[in-house]
């Protein structure tokens, strides 16, 4: 049992520290956006479509990497997105033109983000501890992703004012090169395919045929368009709002901060609590904060309360999402079909992401996107609704 336990902790560590730095270091590219536009003469949406490529890139790519991980086990999926991370992080080092920089930052960042975050790591980590600690071990990954998150924007923050953006960049890339190391902690190795186990393909005819696998996809899609919304547009948002350049940093900080407590709490509940009906009340809660926020008198302790309540609901739908999942279909094609949920949030990413700018051009305010997020956090709360955690007929009986 000591052994078991042992296994199971230094798959976690290991999972918590390749998170940490996927996420930390992506969370900070916004960072780039200013200096490199300035530099070339850019228009800012030279950057942010780039940016919005590798959310898509991400996407596309998650089941793909999420099928490989699940047959040949995830070290060579995580030693390949890490090297492609840090390849497309020394490349856009080097981005002096527009083409470039969307090869770099979009298609190669974005596909190794694929091999390097959630969908592949969560599920490394829920395959190596016992069902009842499932929720919790994913929660405790999800909350050191978190943690990177909050850690690396000031220290990404730091590289540029003292090296500059190329040279930070290159530092940066050096920090995504240890997730290649760190994969071989994560001890996932295949296993070998037994008679009568389902094939990939009748994995994903046993999920495109169950109604709750849509339903968290589309909630997952809802998740997506806020947090991106959000995480891109509230800085200038504030400043619209006539509240100091600083204010947006450090509430995208304290989201970060509280991110890692809420993923933890969440996690932990969802171990004792039905997850869908956690995730009803999370886009519910989401739906709540941003009403109070925006119909309220904004100050800056308004801003800052509202970075410490999204934080706690931030990624907290990301273990009891990939959790639910698990519990309906197993595990042995979890990497695969979190990754098709998550494609959802990605495809939720990349409208929340765009369309904040496009009806901001077309009417001046974010306003109308605020009303759309409140709108589908509602929605989200009613999909998720009716999810029961029950497993599939085949797994009836015995565990998953």
């Amino acid at each position: 049992m000591n052994a078991v336990w042992r296994g199971s902790f230094w798959v976690l560590l290991g999972g918590a520290l390749i998170l940490a730095l996927s996420l930390g270091i992506r969370h900070g590219f916004g960072l780039f956006l200013t200096p490199m536009s300035n530099e070339f003469g850019w228009g800012r949406e030279v950057f942010a479509f780039a940016i919005a490529l590798q959310n898509l890139f991400w996407g596309l790519a998650q089941p793909f990497a999420g099928a490989i991980a699940d047959r040949l086990g995830a070290l060579k999926v995580v030693i390949g997105g890490g090297l492609l991370y840090a390849l497309g992080l020394v490349l856009m080092a080097f981005s002096h033109t527009p083409l470039a920089l969307s090869l770099s930052a979009g298609l190669l960042i974005g596909i190794g983000l694929s091999g390097t975050s959630f969908s592949v790591i969560l599920s490394v980590i829920g395959r190596s501890v016992a069902a009842e600690k499932r929720s919790m071990a994913m929660g405790i990954g999800a909350a050191a992703g978190s943690f990177g998150q909050f850690a690396m924007l000031p220290g990404s923050l730091g590289l540029i004012s003292w090296l500059g953006w190329s040279a930070a960049l290159l530092v940066l890339g050096l920090l995504a090169a240890l997730i290649m190391p760190l994969a071989g902690m994560l001890r996932d190795r295949p296993q070998p395919v037994q008679v009568g186990e389902q094939s990939l393909g009748e994995a994903l005819r046993e999920a495109c045929s169950h109604s709750g696998f849509w339903l968290l996809a589309l909630g997952f899609f809802v998740c997506g368009f806020q947090v991106v919304f959000i995480g891109v547009h509230l800085p200038a948002y504030l400043v619209d709002q006539h509240l100091p350049a600083t204010v947006g940093t450090t509430v995208l900080a304290l989201v970060g901060l509280f991110n890692v407590f809420g993923t933890y709490t969440a996690g932990w509940l969802g171990g004792r609590w039905s997850k869908p009906r956690l995730l009803s009340a999370l886009y519910l809660a989401r739906s709540v904060v941003i009403v109070a926020f925006i119909y309220s008198p904004l100050t800056i302790w308004s801003a800052y309360a509202f970075g410490v309540a999204m934080g706690l609901l931030w990624l907290s739908t990301v273990p009891l999402t990939n959790g639910t999942v698990a519990a309906v279909f197993g595990v042995r094609n979890l990497s695969m079909l979190a990754g098709i949920v998550f494609l959802f949030h990605q495809l939720g990413s990349f409208l929340g992401g765009w369309l904040g700018g496009y009806l901001y051009d077309r009417t001046g305010s974010y306003d109308l996107v605020w009303q759309i997020s409140i709108a589908l956090g509602l929605v989200a709360a009613l999909l998720n609704w009716p999810v029961r955690e029950r497993p599939v007929a085949r797994l009836a009986g015995s565990a998953a």
